[in-house]
């Protein structure tokens, strides 16, 4: 005997769905997903149904999305029934949730509200009869035109949701058989960030921000004429991120700038995570942060202190904030005109590709004024989206409120990346005083000794580097880990083994912590150097460790002292400490005998 459709969900919906179904007299609330993209919309307001015993929450996917990957690992990972698009097109609903127009949204019950899936409705998008070439039609506004918004000459959505009044303004001008459907009720991403704002040096903390150190975000969307795009549809651009990249790793000392990247969905499913990750390999033994598109990249946002951008949404997000944005690539025939976002591209600076990268964001920082548009046009309701949308929801299904107040999630605190870099460091160091010493650590090519760079050079490399050639050449050799793994015996035992394996290092160090690790000098017992109380006592910590053990290598070796002198150094550290200047930041560093005894 068969049992309903092959493939077909047969709990709590399906053709005998009312004999094994627990709650059977429930709303059912259809949330439509195209992609990863809009799903992240949708996750946004699905909190807005919880607690409520009266509503079953389903979820299906149109298919029509040519970013069809990570769609179906996501809806499993929301727990909610996903049922197989032709299914739910035969599924009695009583509301239909969706964050796109494209796919077919015919259903045969139930009330349809889509939201917009970016900031507003900002960008063209052709249409299989838009054309190209000479004398080609302009591509329509993706959900503000004809095209998407009707059928038969019938507006598709019962609500249109929308967070700015200027969007009805050009609504009402592009399709104005739809204007009726439209409902003001915020931004429910960008609430979520503005209610998020007071744990941002948490956020910086989980990124491996470090105190004193600037994080400046990488922000792309997608398509070919994006910030990573390669300009192969001819509108210009063309491996910009590329080219950032190794300016980033010449331009920019590691203990001074974190960097990391935000690639949009369509970017990261679309060429696939594993081809995402390899194109960033270097950058990211470098130090960047490659961040999750779904769950990340809010936080990674709100601990910016500047973002490189393009035309998308994030870009304009970080406007909103306040944040110093640099446009990176800005195709203005990809926007609609009329669009604020499209003002604030022609007002925004622009990345000047033969100038200093390193000027250009101290400057964009320094000289930063946030500019009107981005903050007052994201959202005219700002912290109202969940009372407004929970309001639509639940009168679309004619149905009460639940008694108490709308809310959505706040954004999670994300885990810690430490930001750990295994490419070789090219280390600048400067003896400025008794026991005070600069560093200045690159992971890229050597950086320049000479005129107006005075001080001496030499090569820390971390253990697990995958320019394994360079551990013999190297100076400081570094790890990091739990002081008591057990595969590395103890950091005493693996200091002893690496100068053992390693004849040309004078000095290896093992990072126990944010601010202390283990040192052994060829020839000394092991010792334990942290980071002291003072400037930074309130904060988490200082440098990173591996920043110190440079130092005291840099120390120890100043005018290449012959045995004698180096114990004297080595005495007079252990006696007073350090100074480790980074940047602008000095700190105090004590250089002690690893006790308990190992």
């Amino acid at each position: 005997m068969a049992y309903g459709r092959a493939g077909w969900v047969r709990v709590p919906v399906g053709d005998d769905a009312a004999r094994w179904t627990t709650r059977g007299k429930c709303l059912r609330v259809l949330v439509v997903v195209h992609n990863v993209t809009a799903a992240t919309r949708l996750l946004d307001v699905l909190p807005l149904f919880d607690d409520d015993w009266r509503v079953q929450l389903l979820v299906t996917c149109t298919g029509s999305s040519a970013f069809a990957a990570g769609t179906a690992e996501l809806l499993s990972d929301t727990g909610v029934p996903v049922v197989p698009y032709e299914q739910a097109t035969e599924t009695g609903v009583d509301l239909v949730i969706s964050a796109s127009f494209g796919g077919q949204l015919d259903f045969p019950a139930g009330k349809l509200a889509v939201l917009s899936h970016g900031v507003g409705y900002t960008k063209r998008l052709a249409t299989p009869d838009t054309g190209s070439g000479a004398g080609a039609v302009p591509a329509p506004v993706f959900g503000l035109a004809p095209e998407w918004l009707l059928s038969q000459g019938v507006p598709v959505a019962d609500a249109l949701v929308l967070s700015h009044p200027e969007q009805y303004e050009r609504l009402r001008i592009a399709c104005p058989e739809a204007a009726p459907t439209a409902i003001l009720a915020g931004d429910p991403c960008f609430d979520r960030m503005l209610a998020a704002r007071p744990y941002r040096e948490r956020f910086r903390r989980a990124l491996g921000v470090r105190p004193g150190q600037r994080l400046v975000l990488l922000n792309s969307t997608w398509n070919s004429d994006s910030l990573v795009g390669d300009g192969a549809d001819g509108r210009g651009g063309g491996d910009v991120v590329a080219a950032l990249l190794d300016r980033v790793a010449t331009e920019f000392p590691v203990d001074e700038y974190r960097f990391a990247a935000v690639l949009h969905p369509n970017i990261w499913h679309g060429h696939g995570p594993g081809q995402i990750r390899a194109w960033l390999d270097r950058a990211r033994r470098g130090g960047l942060a490659l961040i999750d598109p779904l769950k990340g990249w809010r936080q990674a946002l709100l601990a910016a202190d500047a973002v490189i951008g393009d035309h998308g949404s994030v870009t304009y997000y970080a406007a909103a904030l306040g944040t110093p944005v640099l446009l990176g690539a800005a195709p203005l025939d990809a926007l609609d005109p009329d669009a604020p976002i499209s003002a604030f591209m022609r007002e925004a600076p622009r990345l000047d590709p033969d100038a200093s990268l390193s000027a250009q964001i101290a400057r964009l920082i320094r000289c930063h004024r946030p500019l009107s548009g981005p903050a007052g046009f994201t959202t005219s309701v700002p912290g109202e989206s969940a009372v407004r949308l929970r309001r639509l929801f639940y009168s679309m299904m004619g149905a009460p409120e639940p008694g108490w107040p709308a809310s959505l999630k706040p954004l999670p605190l994300p885990d810690y990346e430490a930001g750990t870099a295994t490419v070789p460091f090219h280390v600048l160091s400067q003896v400025l005083g008794p026991g005070e010493i600069a560093v200045s650590r690159r992971a890229g090519p050597r950086p320049m000794v000479g005129p107006g760079h005075d001080g001496e050079l030499h090569v820390a490399v971390h253990e697990d580097t995958r320019d394994v050639d360079q551990l013999d050449l190297a100076d400081v050799i570094f790890r990091d880990g739990a002081p008591d793994d057990p595969r590395f015996g103890s950091p005493s035992v693996w200091t002893a083994e690496v100068l053992r394996r390693h004849q040309g290092c004078s000095l290896a160090a093992y990072v126990t912590g944010p601010s202390a690790c283990v040192v052994r000098v060829r020839g000394e017992e092991p010792l334990r150097v942290v980071a002291a109380p003072g400037a930074d006592a309130d904060e988490v910590s200082g440098a990173d460790p591996a920043a110190y053990a440079s130092a005291l290598y840099a120390w120890l070796a100043t005018g290449n002292p012959g045995a004698a002198a180096a114990d004297k150094r080595l005495t007079q550290a252990m006696a007073d400490g350090l100074s480790v200047r980074t940047g602008t930041r000095l700190h105090r560093v004590r250089v002690v005998p690893l006790t308990p005894p190992e």
